[in-house]
């Protein structure tokens, strides 16, 4: 007697897992292709941008969820991420307002390089030579779409030590956020880096000082634009970024942030009429990046099949 219901055939609950993962890794990264755009279309100061954007998000998070609980200890941790999250958005809009949406979005795609060589150190592994590979993958894409000019060069430099914190911040997120609810995580991660950043704003203005008034209250236009950052690319991509992280590796999920760049630049182009011509270097650019991101998912969705293959799976405790 033979039956038409074969439960091998069906995808294993992991595998199903991370398909959810890479679907919501993918709309967090389209959201955050608009986070470049907004960064230029305010024109408040980089530190006026990011207190707003925290204090907004916490806002709308609290009338949404209330003020969770995780415990003292598990509080300050997440708190503490969300103090280098804030630092990353500071250095990140300012690396964009030294220079422009292109160069701070270039600069951003380092994260999946910056990954393969600090994980492995913060984690006590070796470092991956496929990871490194696809790294260079990426960055050969990189120096395609965008070819370093001097005139540039402090946004260059603000964009890479952001890259860094943002590496900092994904790998220690997923290591804090595994067992807990998102809305919860995102709730004091907003907090606690709205804190951190009122706290820290005194010394950034003492060694990069401002030449626009700092600390002022948005008005028309900027508050509209603030709001929807705030919800958008904030509460709905971070949201999203938190449920990718506890399905996929932090490399992953760093690996295919670099296709923020290829959304940020287009949307530079269409909006803000950067004086960029899409030659052929864009396009083979373009490719390269979503190449390294295209194999990092096939080598992820193959290591998984072959160790569910063959091994039983457990489910989480």
């Amino acid at each position: 007697m033979t039956t038409n219901s074969h439960p091998a055939s069906l995808p294993s609950p992991s595998l199903r897992e991370q398909r959810k993962g890479m679907i919501h890794l993918h709309l967090s990264v389209f959201l955050a292709g608009f986070t470049g755009l907004f960064g230029k279309l305010i024109t408040l100061n980089e530190v006026d941008i990011v207190w707003y954007r925290m204090m907004l998000t916490t806002m709308i998070l609290l009338v949404f969820t209330g003020i969770p609980w995780l415990g003292l200890r598990k509080t300050l941790q997440v708190a503490g991420c969300g103090t280098l999250l804030g630092i990353h958005w500071i250095l990140f809009y300012a690396s964009i307002k030294a220079s422009n949406v292109s160069i701070g979005v270039v600069c951003f795609a380092t994260v999946g390089f910056f990954t393969a060589l600090l994980e492995p150190l913060l984690h006590h592994h070796r470092v991956s030579l496929r990871q490194l590979a696809l790294s260079l993958i990426t960055l050969a894409g990189i120096a395609c779409i965008f070819s370093f000019d001097a005139r540039y060069r402090l946004g260059i430099g603000i964009g890479l030590v952001s890259s860094v914190i943002c590496t900092l911040y994904i790998i220690k997120n997923k290591d804090i956020s595994r067992d807990l609810r998102t809305r919860d995580v995102l709730f004091w991660q907003m907090a606690g880096g709205l804190v951190g950043v009122t706290l820290i704003i005194p010394l950034y203005l003492a060694v990069y000082p401002s030449d626009q008034p700092v600390m002022v209250i948005p008005d028309g236009t900027n508050l509209w634009l603030m709001l929807c950052h705030a919800l958008f690319c904030t509460v709905g991509l971070y949201i999203l970024q938190i449920m990718a992280l506890k399905r996929l590796s932090a490399f992953t999920v760093n690996l295919t942030y670099n296709l923020e760049p290829c959304y940020s630049i287009l949307w530079a182009f269409l909006f803000l009429g950067e004086a960029r011509e899409l030659n052929a270097a864009f396009y083979v650019g373009i490719t390269l990046v979503m190449l390294s991101v295209a194999l990092t998912a096939w080598a992820e969705n193959n290591n998984r099949t072959t160790n569910t293959t063959c091994k039983p799976e457990t489910s989480p405790s």
